[in-house]
């Protein structure tokens, strides 16, 4: 039975799921979601099926598969990781992989809501990317020579780190300038040969990163 991933039509919280899913070879279908129009940006089209569809815990990003259904982004991403042996071996990287998945959150929660949802964003922006290069530098010093951020092998916040690594690289890639491992990082990743796949088919989603509310939602 093919899995269905419902989320808004953007990137943000699902684009993660997305690639795993990809990488995974998991057959999925996106079911899309649209804001209104503005300036309300209303949510009617999901608040219409929000409570029909049988989740627990009804919210967007959500994971119907069969008579399962996850919803929260970090469960979801979790929920096919364990499947695929893909939360770390040892107690040692588990630990990092619980580290590294909560990190992630930080990093989106800091530029997707607390920036780029701002109506002070371009005010705020030097402040910000004095910021995200502070986070980057301990992201660096975390992955250092490392294929990938828990060691020698991929495990699932490699996948949510990459998106958000890569969302602030369209936003201001100055931003690596002083990070070369990290741009090693997001280009072993997009050679992946599943994920180069799924970036050059018409069925990978560029933009836009945020909701039309945002002051920043990737540029075309």
């Amino acid at each position: 039975m093919t899995l269905k991933l419902g989320y808004w039509d953007i990137r943000d919280l699902a684009q993660p799921i997305r690639l795993l899913l990809k990488y995974t070879n998991t057959e999925f279908q996106n079911v899309f979601y649209s804001e209104g129009p503005p300036p309300d940006y209303n949510e009617d089209e999901w608040k219409a099926v929000k409570f029909t569809l049988g989740l627990t815990l009804p919210n967007l990003p959500y994971l119907i598969d069969g008579d399962v259904n996850i919803t929260q982004s970090n469960a979801i991403m979790r929920y096919i990781a364990r499947k695929h042996n893909l939360c770390g071996r040892t107690e040692e990287e588990m630990i990092m992989v619980d580290m590294l998945e909560n990190e992630a959150m930080d990093l989106r929660n800091g530029f997707v809501l607390d920036f780029c949802y701002n109506p002070n964003m371009e005010a705020m922006k030097p402040d910000y990317l004095k910021l995200a290069k502070s986070r980057l530098q301990k992201l660096a010093s975390v992955l250092g020579n490392k294929p990938w951020f828990v060691g020698d092998e991929i495990t699932f916040p490699d996948f949510l780190l990459y998106e958000r690594l890569e969302q602030h690289r369209l936003f201001d890639p100055s931003l690596f300038n002083d990070f070369p491992n990290l741009l090693t990082f997001l280009h072993r990743f997009e050679a992946l040969p599943a994920i180069k796949s799924y970036m050059a088919s018409k069925e990978f989603m560029r933009y836009p990163v945020n909701g039309y509310g945002a002051q920043w939602i990737g540029q075309k």
